[in-house]
């Protein structure tokens, strides 16, 4: 039988099937339960929180979103090809460090008076290129995901460091002026460019062969090496996209901040929350492009929020964690009764 004909009787998209009645409602009260938190989570901000509603603040919020929602997306992809496993299976936690080089790459780059052009390609070659370390330390060398990403990270903060000597490198060109802008109506063009990307994303993770054949690899890995599905070229190829995200995240952040910045390793617990929390906003509690989008404004409202309160910073990082223990707990315990 041919591959093809096998890759037939694969699912026809392991992301719609449906759930048993008792896990299905389940499934549903949990997403539900997540939108009715979420606006809630907004109602009490708007009453509580100084300037919340304001469009100078949203506006705010959709700029910084736009630069962490580009990593989670990245994030997302690894999670639908590895798996939901985070420990053997779908993660990177080299994201955040790849954004903070490549914006120091695209930062170094204009202030040797290069343009915007070459300035692109060096950040996008460098999150490439820790894509592809990854892709080779995983699928090639046989490393779990969790401690190579884990070893990635490392080196790539500290070739960060190198570059930078742990300074901001200020940045300023058109582009950047054009992409730290806003329109008429106080929307900043980072704004546009998140959901621009995430409709790209979408398009083809969920509705080509390419996307079919990521969640069957994640979902269905023993099924889709029977039908002669390339597992390894398939997880590497979903490393190297997280890669590519993360320089395009560096370019964002250069624009957003006017410069390289610092404090980039911040950024990778609310992308991991971001990622996971996604889940919850698909029908199957399965990484979806656009439940990644609701969740990465939900923890950019919800971050800010907390700022605006004034509570310390140490809650708000307890609180992502929650969400994460929360989030896995309650997929893995229906993922369970699914089986």
């Amino acid at each position: 039988m041919s591959a093809d004909v096998q890759f037939a009787s694969l699912p026809d998209n392991p992301a719609a099937q449906a759930l048993p009645a008792g896990g299905k409602l389940a499934a549903t009260a949990l997403r539900f339960g997540s939108l009715l938190a979420f606006v809630a989570i907004l109602v009490i901000f708007a009453l509580t929180a100084p300037y919340f509603l304001t469009v100078g603040n949203i506006g705010n919020v959709l700029g910084q979103s736009a630069i962490s929602g580009v990593l989670a997306i990245g994030l997302t992809i690894v999670l639908i090809a590895g798996g939901s496993n985070v420990v053997t299976g779908g993660i990177d936690l080299s994201l955040a460090a790849n954004m903070g080089l490549s914006a120091a790459v695209y930062a170094t780059l204009i202030q040797l008076g290069f343009g915007d052009a070459a300035a692109i390609a060096g950040a996008l070659v460098t999150g490439l290129a820790i894509g592809a370390v990854n892709a080779l330390a995983i699928v090639f060398a046989g490393i779990v995901p969790l401690l190579a990403t884990l070893a990635v990270m490392n080196v790539v903060a500290g070739l960060e460091l190198v570059l930078t000597q742990n300074t901001v490198l200020p940045a300023s060109t058109d582009l950047l002026t054009v992409l730290s802008s806003s329109d008429g109506f106080g929307i900043p063009i980072l704004a546009y460019v998140l959901i621009g990307f995430t409709v790209i994303v979408a398009a083809i993770v969920q509705f080509t062969p390419l996307g079919l054949r990521l969640y069957a690899v994640g979902e269905f890995p023993e099924a889709a090496r029977a039908a002669g599905l390339p597992l390894r070229s398939l997880v590497a190829g979903a490393f190297v996209a997280s890669g590519l995200c993360g320089g395009i995240a560096g370019i964002l952040s250069v624009a957003y901040l006017s410069g390289s910045t610092t404090g980039s390793g911040e950024m990778l617990l609310p992308v991991v929350v971001t990622a996971l929390l996604g889940s919850v906003f698909s029908r199957r509690l399965v990484p979806t492009i656009g439940g990644t989008l609701i969740s990465t404004l939900f923890v950019g409202f919800l971050i800010n929020g907390f700022q605006l309160l004034n509570l310390p910073s140490t809650l708000v990082s307890g609180v992502q964690g929650l969400l994460i223990l929360i989030v896995v707990s309650a997929t893995t315990l229906l993922r369970k009764r699914e089986i």
